[in-house]
């Protein structure tokens, strides 16, 4: 099994920039969505990475170039129908929304087409990362439920960002990583409320449903995990954002390679945290240095939920736990 990534990104989309950093007005085209912002990061961090992808009309035309241009590995199911993105002008510094397309759902034979390209992909991938399409019309959970449970089954480990539907078609696959965020919790009935408590016991539910590991982000407070059965709080240094968007998906980016490199899940955890810190102190979404990453990572703790902050575990503390577990 070679340690490389294959990313599901079934319905990537254009992304049109308007800044002014300087005097200038500038605009910049980039190819978007979560599947792409998780590559990319994958990318930074020294991994090998394949992404598999639908393009159609003339926004994929546009999108096919400026994926390859990325330096992954570009799997692509060309579709008759269009692909998706947006427009925002982000001069002033805050972002405004100017128009957005989903783009079209893909067809049965198009599905189909992805579904190979994807498990063919995955079969020789140490770990397989299921992003969600945006929009949750353009690709049905089943899809995801099928890819999962046949990825999982024939010994690609399955990491998982994903809510609603088709976070819970893939559950019952034996997923290796899922991570979501509270506010997806709460949207989609599985959390009563924000609190620790609540959102401690809906890690154990989704671990007890299927997830071997979970990561609860939480916005502004520190994300929860459940790694080897325990609940901890992901306790790490505070940066200073340039951009809030994109910490989540850093984060699944920095999971997945660490655990096709062989790393463990205590490790992968705090290498996707520390990745998604980084991703906020800058503009562009999945993008960091792999040596400014790995010195965060000596500064983030899991906490056990309820310690105090003076009794946190050092890295070599929590190793030599989770090893003796």
């Amino acid at each position: 099994m070679t340690g490389h990534v294959m990313v599901f990104a079934p319905a990537p989309q254009l992304t049109v920039t308007i800044d002014q950093p300087a005097d200038e007005t500038e605009i910049h085209l980039h190819p978007g969505g979560q599947g792409v912002w998780q590559a990319r990061m994958i990318k930074c961090l020294g991994t090998p990475v394949v992404l598999c992808a639908g393009l159609g009309g003339e926004i994929g035309q546009v999108l096919e170039p400026l994926l390859a241009g990325e330096g992954v590995e570009l799997r692509v199911v060309h579709r008759e129908s269009s692909s998706g993105g947006y427009v925002h002008d982000r001069r002033g510094g805050s972002r405004n929304e100017i128009a957005s397309v989903s783009g079209h759902p893909l067809t049965r034979h198009e599905l189909d087409e992805l579904y190979n390209l994807a498990l063919g992909e995955g079969l020789g991938a140490a770990v397989s990362v299921l992003s969600g399409p945006g929009d949750p019309a353009l690709v049905a959970p089943d899809i995801y439920r099928r890819l999962a449970a046949d990825l999982g089954s024939n010994g690609s480990r399955v990491v998982a960002d994903l809510s609603g539907p088709h976070l819970a078609a893939v559950l019952d696959s034996g997923l290796a990583f899922l991570k979501v965020s509270h506010e997806e919790l709460l949207r989609d009935g599985w959390a009563a409320d924000d609190s620790e408590a609540e959102l401690v016991r809906v890690l154990r539910a989704l671990h007890a449903n299927g997830a071997e590991a979970v990561v609860v982000s939480r916005a502004a407070e520190p994300a929860l995990t459940l790694v080897d059965g325990e609940a901890f709080e992901i306790d790490m240094p505070r940066l200073q954002p340039a951009d809030p968007r994109g910490a989540g998906d850093s984060m699944t980016a920095g999971v997945a390679s660490v655990l096709a490199n062989g790393g463990d899940l205590a490790l992968a955890v705090r290498t996707g945290a520390a990745a998604g810190a980084l991703n906020v102190t800058r503009h562009g979404l999945g993008t960091g240095r792999p040596d400014a990453v790995a010195g965060l990572v000596e500064r983030v703790h899991l906490a056990p939920v309820g310690t105090d902050r003076q009794d946190r575990m050092t890295p070599d503390e929590l190793a030599h736990r989770t090893t003796a577990s």
